[in-house]
């Protein structure tokens, strides 16, 4: 049977298609493998529990756990460590003031004296979160009840006009974590156009750059953040060089899932736990245990210290901030060194 006028038969056609390069022959695509649809969709709804859990989670009941009370004689620091528990950490005090020196030194978070024969004092740290503070309120005033006595309240290191409730310094640090994500991820895609030291020069310098512009705007323009320039401008530009250089790190170790690995640890967990939204004394104790040592909650003590505490301890934050950085730098140094020898080795 003769094919149509005009038709050419299927030998025809692929001839055709063979002597014109042009014309590019019929191929079926291959079917993608599951895994490309399910790692992301996995991931996202693992950073979405994620989130949730932590900053709902943590939220929902939380309980006071050694918090840091100086007690003043002579009030008996041994009935209210009885008539407490493990809510708090007692630190008996020669008097009212010592007991006042140590909550505006960030040792305590409130000092407890006598105020008359049937009254107490309550001294407290606002800088300290309002979730800290209302604890220590609460169990103070639940001694004060079955003791028989009347509970007087001052702040003596209340923040400042401009952050009432004192979320500043969180929201400054989780800016910043985010900015130095951002950084640290786009960097991973500079890797076939930047040499390594380039990319280490644009890291640093762009963390220089955005703990500067962060401290300014919190700082002297906004007055949110009262803490001096320089301290806070070094303090800020760890934070996002500590950040940057991990999440670089992550990518560049574990690939595509790096990222997401950076953003459940630095920011989720990370902010979650800083103990800024709710005082670090009053996490579980796996959030407790890991707040002070990710680079958010170490910026967020280290914040706070300078602001209200004239810097008392924010040189271990400070320290731990560093530490993040430079390990993740030279990790990242030594990944090319690394690769070779694992080529050679398999050569």
């Amino acid at each position: 049977m003769k094919s149509p006028v005009g038709a050419a038969s299927e030998p025809e056609q692929i001839r055709s298609s063979a002597a014109d390069p042009s014309r590019p022959p019929h191929t079926v695509r291959p079917r993608p493998p599951v895994r490309a649809w399910l790692q992301p969709a996995v991931i996202s709804l693992v950073v979405a529990a994620a989130f949730i859990s932590c900053y709902v989670g943590l939220q929902r009941d939380p309980q006071p756990h050694q918090v840091p009370i100086a007690v003043a004689a002579p009030v008996p620091p041994g009935a209210i460590r009885e008539a407490l528990g493990d809510t708090v950490e007692v630190h008996p005090a020669a008097d009212a003031g010592a007991a006042r020196q140590a909550v505006q030194g960030h040792d305590v978070v409130a000092a407890l004296s006598a105020d008359g024969p049937d009254g107490l004092r309550l001294e407290i740290a606002g800088a300290d979160g309002t979730s800290t503070t209302s604890a220590v309120r609460t169990l103070v005033g639940a001694y004060a009840h079955g003791a028989g006595k009347h509970v007087t309240t001052e702040d003596v290191v209340p923040f400042t006009h401009f952050d009432p409730r004192g979320l500043a310094g969180f929201y400054m640090a989780f800016g910043v974590t985010l900015a130095g994500f951002v950084l640290g991820s786009n960097a991973l895609g500079l890797t076939g156009l930047l040499h390594l030291r380039h990319r280490f020069w644009l890291l640093a310098g762009a963390s220089v750059a955005i703990g500067t512009l962060a401290a300014i705007i919190a700082g002297p323009i906004l007055g949110a953040v009262p803490a001096p320039v320089a301290p806070l401008i070094v303090t800020l530009t760890l934070l996002a060089a500590a950040v940057a250089f991990t999440t670089k790190l992550l990518g560049t170790y574990f690939g595509p899932v790096g990222v997401p690995i950076a953003t459940l640890l630095l920011l989720t967990v990370g902010n979650a736990t800083s103990g800024a939204s709710i005082g670090a004394d009053l996490l579980p104790t796996p959030a407790r245990t890991v707040s002070a040592l990710l680079p958010p909650g170490a910026a967020v003590r280290a914040v706070t210290d300078l602001s209200y505490f004239d810097g008392a301890h924010a040189a271990g934050p400070v320290i731990t901030l560093a530490l993040w950085a430079c390990v993740a730098a030279l990790l990242l140094a030594l990944r090319p060194r690394l690769t070779r020898q694992r080529t050679q080795g398999a050569a």
